[in-house]
């Protein structure tokens, strides 16, 4: 089965709340490939790239994130897969 790679932007409350730790910490867990970023506009970016359901999974548990997090919106895209393996956090843009 071919991998899935989605770019997700989820705005609300989600920077200063744990959410891009929680995000990394969540998608190491799945063994996903990709990124997680806080952009300037106060959304949080994220790459996600692996099985189709795991990257359903993790697309899910982003509609709600860590505790402190309030989640108004979650908008996605098909994606090319990272140019690196693993799942790391990137500075913000």
């Amino acid at each position: 089965m071919n991998d899935k790679s989605v770019r997700v932007v989820i705005g609300g409350r989600v920077q200063g709340v744990w959410y891009r730790g929680w995000a990394l910490e969540q998608a190491q867990r799945l063994n996903l490939q990709g990124w997680v970023r806080n952009r300037r506009d106060g959304t949080v970016e994220a790459l996600f790239s692996g099985a189709p359901e795991t990257v359903d999974e993790m697309i899910n548990a982003c509609r709600k994130g860590p505790p402190m997090a309030k989640v108004t919106a979650l908008g996605q895209h098909s994606a090319e897969p990272p140019e690196d393996k693993g799942f790391r956090a990137l500075p913000t843009t």
